[in-house]
């Protein structure tokens, strides 16, 4: 049997704080505190990578860069980068939702003023630990500098339509644009210096509290990535180096075009040839991140489903074999167990299934997908075995509360059998639910601790905008609500 444990799901942006998105300043300590109060020792996050269009941590500009909006300007004055003054004099942002161009427009600028003047001491105290960190990282991080510094030069221009000597990566296009831009490439290895660096004080910290950080992976990445830019052949593209293909999931009983996703799809037989490399690079850096991973569509490791890139709906497409278990055997001979976790929601076959059992992954339960039938839903607590981590909702899904305004019909009915009613006091018994199942993990969105409505839910699949922004604030915190998360974790035995 595996430790009985409990945690909260919330991305960092979500955070409160001054710099009009959440940081790695107090307020994340702040929270980290309020987990180990509260007897928890899990804190799930979202991918930390840069965002681009849509500002989705599902969708960035790299696999191992940071988002430099996380970093926390106060730090940076109290390090003597910046003046004091310019944190202090920072713009009235909205506390309860990022205005991610907002913020950025704000932040930018202060972050290029730190790095003139860290440029200017010539790194002053941080001069060998900055060296240390190039030579670490320079095999993703010099071509991701490029990369961004590139995309500013042609105007957020995406990558394929960049000159052929720099889009097809020839030895004298780089050196070029590496010389042309290189004040601003060593901008963006500084930055990611100072992201790494207030990431693993955050992370040290947390751990010293016995609160462990499952962090989440995306199965693929932006066809607008530093990634694809710099490994070309380990996906399936065209000549012009476009996607041939792109990734997304058939028609199901929630969408009946199916999900387009517009990821370029992995060409699993070069990856293969390869040795896996990248994956095995990635998982490492991965688990040097965090202490546990996620990975989002795990069932795209066994086959996936690939759309021809020129339809409009993913309805067209066909399942591909993948060669994730041999990949997963690689990692696992290497590191001798997986600390990951399946996100094996939706239709699973028994291929996928077995992937997941031969590596010992616990895989999901949405407390929210539990009463569409009847007591044999797979997602009812009862019906669990205990290799599960299991969600009251995930950040796909409503609200809690939400979930429960908006019920209906039979689905409404055995709500209210189960959880006596579709108010406040459901969210609580959805919540204790999830504590009693024998599931070893139990994890809550920080909107249900809060007992928020639909206005607070942080991402609609399916929709391009208005998505990931939300943020709470320290007053919505009542400390009955602490006391009940405590006392249920200790009666529950997490």
């Amino acid at each position: 049997m595996g430790e009985r444990r409990s945690g909260i799901l919330l991305h960092v942006t979500s955070l409160p704080g001054s710099e009009g998105i959440g940081t790695f300043g107090e307020e994340a300590f702040g929270f980290v505190d309020l987990l180990a109060e509260a007897g928890q020792k899990i804190w799930q996050i979202l991918p930390l990578g840069p965002v681009g269009y849509g500002n989705s941590p599902y969708q960035c500009y790299s696999a191992f860069a940071g988002n430099i909006l996380l970093i926390n300007l106060k730090k940076l004055a109290d390090e003597g980068l910046l003046d004091k003054n310019d944190v202090k004099n920072s713009p009235r942002f909205n506390s309860g939702e990022v205005d991610f161009a907002d913020v950025e427009k704000w932040k930018s600028p202060l972050l290029h003023k730190a790095f003139r003047k860290f440029q200017a001491n010539n790194y002053g105290e941080f001069h060998s630990e900055y060296q240390t960190f190039l030579k670490e990282h320079s095999w993703w991080l010099k071509d991701f500098a490029l990369f961004m510094s590139a995309r500013s030069h042609f105007k957020g221009e995406q990558w394929t339509t960049w000159p052929d000597e720099l889009k097809f990566r020839t030895p004298v296009g780089i050196h070029k644009f590496q010389t042309k831009l290189e004040s601003d490439v060593n901008f963006w290895k500084f930055a990611q210096f100072q992201f790494f660096r207030q990431w693993f004080v955050l992370k040290k910290y947390a751990n010293s509290k016995g609160v462990k950080i499952i962090g989440d992976m995306p199965l693929y990445v932006s066809t607008d990535s530093s990634d694809v830019w710099t490994n070309t052949d380990i996906f399936i593209l065209d000549k012009k180096l476009r996607p041939k293909q792109v990734g997304g999931v058939p028609p199901d009983y929630f969408s009946e075009d199916g999900q387009l996703w517009g990821n370029p799809v992995f060409d699993w037989k070069r990856i293969q040839e390869r040795d896996y490399d990248w994956w095995m690079a990635r998982l490492h850096f991965n688990l040097n991140l965090f202490d546990e991973i996620r990975i989002d569509h795990f069932r795209g490791l066994e086959s996936f489903w690939a759309v021809p890139a020129s339809e409009k709906t993913a309805r067209n497409g066909k399942w591909l074999p993948a060669k994730g278990y041999e990949m997963l055997s690689k990692f696992n001979d290497q590191i001798g167990h997986l600390p990951l976790i399946a996100e094996d929601l939706g239709l699973i076959t028994a291929e996928v299934e077995k992937m997941r059992l031969d590596f010992g992954l616990p895989g999901m339960k949405v407390l929210q997908f539990a009463f569409r039938s009847d007591a044999t839903n797979e997602y009812l607590p009862h019906n669990y075995t205990q290799n599960f981590v299991v969600y009251t909702g995930t950040h796909d899904n409503n609200t809690t509360l939400g979930w429960l305004k908006a019920l209906k019909g039979n689905e409404k009915k055995l709500v209210k059998l189960y959880l006596g009613g579709t108010g406040k006091e459901a969210v609580k018994n959805t919540i204790e639910m999830t504590w009693a199942s024998t599931a070893d993990t139990a994890i809550v969105p920080f909107q249900d601790i809060l007992q928020l409505a639909a206005k607070a839910r942080m991402n609609t699949p399916g929709t391009a905008s208005g998505n990931w922004g939300w943020r709470f604030r320290w007053k919505q915190l009542k400390t009955r609500q602490i006391e009940f998360l405590k006392a249920i974790t200790k009666i529950y035995n997490r």
